[in-house]
C-alpha cells in the first residue's frame, strides 16, 4: 500500500495512491499512521477493509495538501556519515560504527511545506534520504530478523543548519530540529512495495540543478544493521523513523566554496517508488 496523510477543510485525513495514480480518500476506515495503528496490526486490518470497502472509496479532486506521512512518532533517529563519498566531501572519515543523532519531532511537516530558514542562520542545507519506519517493538533484536520490523519506508529531506551543527559546540541535534526540517512523505510505503531498498534511485535538485543523484547501494551500514544495531541502544517504538544517511553533493561539500540556500530558492528531491518532494525556501518571520 501507498499511504499518506493529508488535509482537507481543516480535518486531517487518510488517503490512499492506488497503482492507476488514483488519490483514494479512505478516511471512512477510521484509521489513522500512528505508533497504536502500527502495533496493533492496523496494516494487515487497513488491508482487509480496502478489500471490502475500496470500490466505494471516493478520488480526491481538490489539490492535495499533504501532511507528514506519519504522526508524531516517538522519535526520529538519523545516521551521519552513512554513504562513503558524503562522509569524503564532508571532510570526515568513514565510520566504523553508525552515527547517530536525533531529530526533534517538532521538526516534521508535509513534503511540500516551505522550508523556513531559521532566525539567524546563514547555513541551512539539503540532504535526501531513504527514511525507515519501524512497524513493531523492537529491543535488542539480531540482524538476521531486523526486516521483520520494518513495516515501510518513505522520502525524508534532512535539512540542517551547518552552523549550528557544527560550529556551535555540543551534539549534532541542534542543526537538525528546527521546525519545517523534517519533511516525510509524500507516501508511507509499505514494506512489502518496495523488491529492494537497498537499490533505489535518491536525488535532489536546487533551482533546477541537479546536486545529489545516487543510490541507497551505497549505504556503508544497510537497512537490516542499522535497525539491529540502534536497538542495542533503545527499544524502537512502532512508528519511530529511522534516517539513513545521505549521499554526497549537500551545500556544505561544493568546491570550492560551500553554498546554501536562501529565501526563494526551490527544493525538489525524490527517491525512485516513494514519491517526490517540492520545498520553497522562506526566512522565518517573527
Amino acid at each position: 500500500m501507498k499511504l499518506f496523510r493529508f488535509e482537507q477543510e481543516g480535518k486531517v485525513k487518510l488517503g490512499l495512491s492506488t497503482d492507476q495514480g488514483q488519490h483514494l480518500d479512505i478516511s471512512a476506515s477510521g484509521m489513522s499512521l500512528t505508533e497504536n495503528f502500527l502495533a496493533a496490526d492496523g496494516l494487515n486490518q487497513l488491508r482487509d477493509w480496502l478489500k471490502d470497502n475500496q470500490k466505494s472509496c471516493t478520488d480526491i479532486n481538490t489539490p492535495l495538501h499533504f501532511l507528514s506521512c506519519v504522526e508524531r512518532p516517538s522519535k526520529i533517529i538519523c545516521v551521519g556519515l552513512n554513504y562513503a563519498k558524503h562522509a569524503q566531501e564532508s571532510g570526515m572519515a568513514a565510520p566504523a560504527e553508525p552515527v547517530l543523532f536525533f531529530k526533534s519531532t517538532t521538526a516534521l511537516c508535509g513534503p511540500n511545506d516551505p522550508v523556513i530558514i531559521p532566525k539567524g542562520s546563514e547555513k541551512t542545507d539539503w540532504e535526501v534520504e531513504l527514511a525507515v519506519i519501524i512497524g513493531k517493538k523492537a529491543t535488542y533484536i539480531n540482524e538476521s530478523d531486523a526486516m521483520n520490523y520494518v513495516a515501510g519506508y518513505c522520502l525524508h529531506n534532512d535539512y540542517s543548519e551547518r552552523a549550528f551543527q557544527l560550529e556551535r559546540s555540543g551534539q549534532w541535534v541542534k542543526g537538525k530540529s528546527c521546525d519545517s526540517f523534517a519533511p516525510m512523505g509524500p507516501y508511507f510505503v509499505t514494506a512489502d512495495e518496495v523488491n529492494d531498498p537497498h537499490d533505489l534511485h535518491l536525488w535532489l535538485d536546487v533551482n533546477g540543478k541537479r546536486m545529489q543523484d545516487s543510490t541507497t547501494s551505497d549505504l556503508i551500514f544497510n537497512i537490516p544493521h542499522l535497525v539491529s544495531y540502534i536497538s542495542q541502544f533503545m527499544t524502537l517504538l512502532p512508528g519511530d523513523v529511522i534516517s539513513t544517511g545521505t549521499p554526497a553533493g549537500v551545500g556544505l561539500g561544493q568546491k570550492p566554496t560551500p553554498w546554501y540556500l536562501k529565501p526563494g530558492d526551490e527544493v525538489k528531491l525524490g527517491i525512485t517508488g516513494l514519491g517526490e518532494q517540492h520545498q520553497i525556501a522562506v526566512a522565518y518571520a517573527d
